[in-house]
C-alpha cells in the first residue's frame, strides 16, 4: 500500500473526508488509517457504509457536513464533480473553501519523486497501459501498474524514488487532479464520450487535456480532429517535448505504423507488429506506438522495446480469441462499450456475425457504419436493440433482434456453422454500455466466454483396445 505518512505534517492535523466507499475510497480510508491520518467517510449507499463502519470508520453524512476540521474532500471518480449535476458534498466542501481531489492526486503529494506514466484518451487504454507495464517488467525496469486499470493506485506496492508508476486515467480521474502533473502523458485518441459527465465535447477534452499539465514528455495520436487540437494547443504552451503517433499518415519525426503494421521512428523501422500476436488490427498498432514512444521516454532501448511486445499476453475482454470452432473464430470484445471501439473490431475482421447492443450511449453509431459491408448479419441485445434495428434496417444490414446475449450466441452460431464462410467470426463488440443487463463490461465478457465454451465439441476419447 503506498504511504500516505509524507501528508501527515501537511495537513496539519485536518481530517481527509472521503466521498465514495468503492473501489477507489476504501484504499484512501485504509492507506490514511495506516498514516495515521484522522478521516471522515460517507457513501450514498447503506451498505457501503455499513461495511465501512464496521472497518472502523467515523461516519458524517459530508453533504450536511461543516468541513471546519477538514483538509480536502477526496471523492471517487464515479461521483459528479460539475456535470450533470455536482454533488452536493462537492458543492459544500467548495463554499467551504475546501479543496476537492482524488485518489491519484493524494498519490502524487505522497511520492513527488518517483517518475509516473499517465495514460487516457477514449478507447485503447487499458491495453496500451498493460503493453508499458509488461515492456517495463520485461526490462527489469522496477514498475506497477493500476488507476483505472487493475488495482486503485493507493493499493499499489510503496515502491522506492526510482521506480516507475504507470496510471491508466479516466476523464474523471483527471478532472480529480488538481495539480498532478505526469512526467509522460499519453493522449490515446479522442471521441465522443461521458458527455453528460462533462457538459458536452468541449468538456470532455478540456477534462482530457489537463494531463499535459505542467513539463514532461506529451504522447499524443493525432489520427482525429479533437486530438489535432489538442497537440496544437500543447505545442503552443512549449512546456512538454510532444511526440506524435498516427496510423494514418508517414510522420518524418514521430512514431508511424503503416497499414501493412510496420511500426517506424521516424524513418527507421521497429518492428513488424504482426509478429505480436496479442495487438491485431490498426487500433492496437496505435496502442503499440503509444507503448513504444512512452518506453523510449523513458530510457529503454527500440530493441528492448520490440523484443518485450512479441511475448504481451494482451487483456481479457478486448478481441480476446474464445475459440475456434470449424475454423469459425470467436472473440470477446466486449469492452467495446462505445461507436469508436466497435468501429476498430468491425475494421478488423471479415465476414463477421456481430453481437452488438445494451445500454446505449450517445453519439450514434458514425464509426461502425463505415464497416458495415463487414457485418454479414447482426445479432441485437438490450435496451438498444430497436434503436440498433433501425439504424441497420435503414442501412440495409440483416439483423435479428435476440434480446439477451444467450440468444444471440446460439443463433449467431447456428448460422455462422451452416455457412461455413472463410475467415468468419463471430463478434462480441457491443458498441454499448453493459449496465442494462450486466454489473460490468467484464461480466458481459465472462458471460459470452461460458456461452461459447458450451459450444465447443468434447474432444473425442478412443477406446483402448485390450489384448487378450
Amino acid at each position: 500500500m503506498i504511504d500516505l505518512s509524507p501528508l501527515k505534517e501537511k495537513l496539519q492535523g485536518k481530517a481527509v473526508a472521503i466521498l465514495g466507499l468503492g473501489k477507489s475510497g476504501m484504499p484512501v480510508y485504509e492507506a490514511c488509517k495506516k498514516a495515521g491520518i484522522a478521516t471522515i467517510v460517507w457513501d450514498d449507499g447503506p451498505e457501503a457504509r455499513k461495511a465501512a463502519e464496521a472497518a472502523g470508520a467515523t461516519l458524517k453524512d459530508l453533504s450536511v457536513y461543516d468541513y471546519k476540521d477538514v483538509a480536502c474532500l477526496c471523492i471517487s471518480p464515479g461521483i459528479p464533480l460539475t456535470h450533470p449535476k455536482p454533488h452536493p458534498a462537492a458543492l459544500k466542501a467548495k463554499a467551504a473553501g475546501v479543496e476537492v481531489l482524488g485518489d491519484i492526486e493524494l498519490f502524487r503529494r505522497a511520492k513527488p519523486k518517483n517518475r509516473t506514466i499517465a495514460i487516457t484518451g477514449t478507447n485503447g487504454k487499458s491495453t496500451t497501459t498493460a503493453l508499458i507495464g509488461h515492456i517495463l517488467k520485461e526490462a527489469k525496469v522496477p514498475s506497477a501498474v493500476g488507476g483505472n486499470i487493475g488495482e486503485a493506485i493507493l493499493t499499489l506496492p510503496d515502491l522506492p524514488e526510482d521506480a516507475i508508476y504507470v496510471l491508466e486515467m479516466s476523464s474523471y480521474q483527471v478532472d480529480l487532479c488538481p495539480t498532478f502533473a505526469p512526467e509522460i502523458s499519453i493522449l490515446i485518441n479522442l471521441s465522443p464520450d461521458h458527455l453528460d459527465r462533462h457538459g458536452g465535447m468541449d468538456g470532455y477534452i478540456a477534462a482530457k487535456e489537463n494531463i499535459f499539465r505542467g513539463p514532461g514528455v506529451a504522447i499524443i495520436g493525432i489520427d482525429d480532429e479533437w486530438s489535432q487540437g489538442v497537440a496544437e494547443r500543447v505545442r503552443r504552451l512549449a512546456r512538454r517535448k510532444i511526440v506524435q503517433v498516427s496510423c494514418e499518415r508517414p510522420l518524418m519525426s514521430g512514431i508511424f505504423a503503416s497499414k501493412d503494421g510496420a511500426l517506424f521512428d521516424g524513418k527507421k523501422k521497429i518492428i513488424d507488429l504482426n509478429k505480436c500476436p496479442s495487438l491485431p488490427g490498426a487500433h492496437n498498432w496505435q496502442n503499440a506506438g503509444m507503448a513504444y514512444a512512452a518506453c523510449r521516454a523513458a530510457g529503454l532501448d527500440a530493441e528492448t522495446i520490440a523484443k518485450a511486445m512479441q511475448s504481451f499476453p494482451g487483456l481479457a475482454h478486448r478481441q480476446n480469441i474464445v475459440a475456434s470452432i470449424n475454423s469459425v473464430l470467436y472473440i470477446n470484445d466486449s469492452k467495446a462499450t462505445n461507436d469508436q471501439a466497435a468501429g476498430v473490431a468491425l475494421r478488423t475482421y471479415d465476414p463477421i456475425y456481430w453481437i452488438a447492443g445494451g445500454k446505449p450511449k450517445d453519439g450514434g453509431y458514425a464509426d461502425c457504419e463505415k464497416h458495415l459491408a463487414h457485418v454479414r448479419h447482426a445479432f441485437l441485445i438490450g435496451e438498444a436493440e430497436e434503436v440498433m434495428a433501425k439504424w441497420l434496417s435503414d442501412k440495409s444490414t440483416p439483423f435479428t433482434r435476440c434480446g439477451t446475449l444467450d440468444h444471440a450466441v446460439a443463433i449467431a452460431h447456428t448460422m455462422a456453422q451452416a455457412e461455413k464462410l472463410d475467415k468468419a467470426v463471430v463478434l462480441l463488440s457491443p458498441a454499448c454500455a453493459s449496465f442494462d443487463q450486466y454489473r460490468n463490461f467484464e461480466q458481459r465478457g465472462d458471460a459470452f466466454v461460458a456461452l461459447v465454451k458450451k459450444l465447443v465439441p468434447a474432444p473425442a476419447v478412443t477406446a483402448k483396445r485390450e489384448s487378450a
